[in-house]
């Protein structure tokens, strides 16, 4: 199998919500250094498909207004390879303009779409997974990945896998199934046949742009010009014109769960998509009892802190907290609520944006 013509597509969107106070606006969970010290989750996704993907052939797709923190996360990556959103509108017309910029650069180009800020335990098997997933995709196929679930998770799409089909150990897709109960989720996970959706794809650029004509025609026509523009001005041009008319839509909704010829890749890696503070917990290094961060902790269990270095926290006779402490906000919730941060940026939205 030869990756000289892959891609990697990182989507590095987001709005800073799930991780606040520490995650902003300007500072969304992939630029923050969550599940490796000193190291942010953008960098980690990039740096664990480097024995792959060379520098010069990773895209990131990112806001307009995370572009210069996103090239300070990557300082080696080409300034060119920041493809900067006008707008957000969710991930179909971010896959579709990286598809058209790819074969700009590679007639021949194949893409690996991943999310910037997911987390991977064992990265010689994720490498596996992916060159297994590129041999799948040679046929013209729309390859996903899909995780073997570990529990009923809720906060997770599902995938129900057919038969074994083509190279690459690929598997048909039966269907795509949203976010389920909690009656659902047990019956999914207790029937074997489904996978958690990861949310990564795999496909040859000429194959993406072929179903958006198929699927989402407006937006290929709209994007078309990207392939053929003859600087980065007019082909912004052309982006900020298609951004302007397109649907906000998914790429899973606008085109995975139309398209006749998808797969899935099976992977065991370790994947989390650090969803939360109850994720950053279950990632961090714990105590006897279950703590983890930067605190004193008596008679507590089960807490996850997280405040400035050099600043005291103590923990007394409490379990299952989450406290986040930064220079101008405090966040203390039960760690079963962590979910639920966005509730708080919504309710101070308008009345305290300074903290957003």
């Amino acid at each position: 199998m030869s990756t000289e013509h892959l891609f990697a597509v990182v989507m590095a969107g987001g709005s800073g919500t799930r991780f606040w106070p520490l995650s902003r606006r300007l500072k969304p969970k992939q630029l923050l250094a969550l599940a490796e010290p000193e190291r942010t989750l953008l960098a980690s996704t990039v740096e664990r498909v480097a024995p792959l993907v060379p520098t010069e052939r990773v895209l990131v797709v990112t806001g307009h207004h995370l572009a210069e923190g996103t090239r300070m996360a990557l300082p080696s990556l080409p300034p060119i390879n920041v493809l900067a959103e006008p707008i957000a509108k969710n991930t179909a017309p971010c896959v579709a303009w990286a598809a058209y910029h790819a074969l700009a650069r590679d007639p021949d180009a194949v893409l690996a779409v991943l999310a910037a800020d997911h987390f991977v335990i064992d990265g010689a098997a994720y490498l596996e997974v992916i060159r297994r997933a590129v041999t799948a995709a040679a046929d013209g196929s729309l390859v996903t990945v899909g995780i073997k679930p570990s529990r009923p998770e809720t906060g997770y799409g599902y995938l129900e896998v057919g038969g074994e089909v083509g190279p690459g150990f690929s598997h048909t897709v039966l269907r795509f199934v949203e976010k389920p109960d909690a009656v659902r989720a047990i019956e999914f996970v207790q029937s074997g046949r489904f996978l958690w959706n990861s949310g990564q794809f795999f496909f040859r650029a000429d194959a993406i742009v072929r179903a958006f004509e198929q699927h989402m025609p407006e937006l290929a026509r709209a994007m078309g010009g990207v392939r053929h523009a003859p600087s980065r001005a007019e082909e912004m041009r052309v982006v900020d014109a298609a951004y302007a008319g397109a649907a906000s839509i998914s790429i899973d909704h606008g085109i995975m769960e139309k398209a006749e010829r998808v797969r899935v890749i099976p992977g065991d890696f370790g994947w989390s998509d650090v969803g939360s503070w109850t994720t950053a917990w279950e990632l961090a290094k714990k105590d006897d009892a279950g703590n983890a961060g930067t605190a004193a902790f008596v008679d507590a269990r089960g807490n996850f802190v997280h405040a400035p270095s050099g600043k005291v926290v103590a923990m007394l006779g409490v379990s299952d907290l989450v406290v986040v402490d930064t220079p101008d906000a405090l966040l203390v919730m039960p760690r079963e609520r962590a979910q639920d941060v966005r509730a708080i940026v919504d309710a101070l939205k308008g009345k305290r944006d300074d903290v957003l």
